[in-house]
């Protein structure tokens, strides 16, 4: 059953671009998995300028290889000290709609 993911997740001010840069490693490397059918990152337009991480996955073994890749693990490192606060990591399942 495919896995979505919907992580959103607020940059320092004065790390934006450094957070940027190390999403975009993992954006870039993630899209090669091949569990992985889609891997989307989004900056809000207004307000607080959050980042959106909107990602697609086979299924759960997929999610579960992600999470323990190299790439992942090192963004995850890099996102502590450039996050502004803690992500909102939503998972989701499709509901089939004839």
């Amino acid at each position: 059953m495919p896995v979505k993911v919907v992580a959103i997740v607020p940059a320092r001010p004065d790390g934006e671009d450094e957070f940027v840069a190390a999403a975009k490693t993992c954006a870039t490397a993630s899209r090669a998995e091949e569990g992985v059918l889609s891997y989307e990152l989004w900056r809000e337009a207004a307000g607080e300028r959050r980042f959106v991480f909107n990602e697609l996955y086979r299924d759960q073994a997929a999610v579960d290889a992600h999470m323990a890749s190299d790439h992942f693990r090192a963004f995850a490192m890099a996102a502590r000290d450039l996050a502004g606060g803690r992500p909102d990591i939503i998972v989701t399942h499709a509901i089939d709609v004839p």
